[in-house]
């Protein structure tokens, strides 16, 4: 990873487009990428996409595709078309699924990472047990990083928590890309699985998905400020 790119990435959640543009422009390209996960982007469509990209902005584009192969590696190669950073998908969608993907974007000159949902953050054990995993999630995110893995991808999407351990075990040439981040004045939200910034980048967290700590303050650049300046006295 180069030195220089920012690890943080912010989520924008909002029900109107003019609310989002409005605190991306308050904000700094240089300083953060944006994530666009399901409900902006199912009401907003590309044209959303376009109008952050063309404000500076790398952009996470958060649609955690799940189907058949071959659905999802078209999926992914029409996401692709717009000029996005980083992509993800389902890593419980399976190796083929994984394989489909990765192979339909790797036949692009320069294409977006591509990475993989293991356990959302806002599960706790209680929550995979009921939908039929065994195990606590830690133990499942090691399995569905090592999957995704040999499966070709460039990192998973994982809580903070299991970032220590998939750093051991599956080396440092894989992204992890981590939500579950808030600076210690900052509620916990719906997260279950959290951490403070600087936590999370010394147990090996690549990039760092914050949302309300930064689209709520009261002033978003100087809230997205402090969370860089923790991250750049954690190294």
């Amino acid at each position: 990873m180069n030195e220089k790119d920012s690890r943080v990435i912010v989520a924008l959640d909002y029900p109107q487009q003019s609310q989002a543009l409005n605190l991306v422009d308050r904000l700094d390209p240089s300083l953060c990428r944006l994530k666009v996960g399901k409900e902006m982007f199912t009401r907003f469509g590309p044209a959303f996409v376009e109008a952050l990209r063309r404000r500076g902005y790398d952009l996470f584009l958060d649609l955690k595709f799940h189907d058949i192969p071959n659905t999802v590696a078209a999926a992914c190669d029409v996401a692709a078309d717009l000029e996005v950073w980083m992509m993800n998908l389902h890593a419980s969608g399976g190796r083929r699924m994984m394989e489909a993907a990765r192979d339909r974007l790797e036949a692009r000159p320069n294409r977006p990472l591509l990475v993989a949902v293991t356990i959302l953050t806002s599960l706790s054990s209680e929550d995979i047990a009921e939908v039929g995993f065994s195990g606590e999630p830690a133990e499942n995110v090691l399995r569905l990083a090592e999957l995704t893995r040999r499966s070709g991808l460039d990192g998973v999407v994982c809580s903070p928590r299991e970032a220590r351990d998939l750093r051991q075990r599956i080396g440092e040439d894989f992204y992890l890309v981590t939500p579950g981040v808030r600076p210690k004045s900052a509620a916990q939200d719906d997260q279950r699985r959290v951490m403070t910034p600087g936590e999370a980048i010394r147990s090996g967290s690549s990039y760092l998905v914050v949302g309300r700590p930064v689209t709520g303050a009261e002033d978003p650049l100087q809230a997205l400020q402090s969370i860089n300046a923790e991250i750049a006295g954690s190294r």
